[in-house]
């Protein structure tokens, strides 16, 4: 659980300063015959920093009652 606890807290640290991520999706526009015309758009996927902030206090939380166990 400790390992799994700072797995978390590393992530959420990670959310709370990366807010999103920005990634690349190619879609095609037109497609006549042998006329092929593809476009590249950015997909943003976000979230939101409380979520950041709600896997480090979970990671905390684990580390913190698995060091209670021994």
């Amino acid at each position: 659980m400790k390992t799994f606890g700072i797995i978390l807290i590393i992530l959420g640290i990670v959310m709370i300063i990366i807010k999103g991520v920005s990634i690349p999706v190619e879609k095609n526009v037109v497609n006549v015959g042998p006329i092929k015309i593809d476009k590249t758009e950015n997909r943003w996927i976000g979230w939101p920093v409380y979520a950041g902030g709600v896997l480090a206090v979970i990671g905390i939380v684990l580390v913190v009652s698995d060091k209670g166990r021994r």
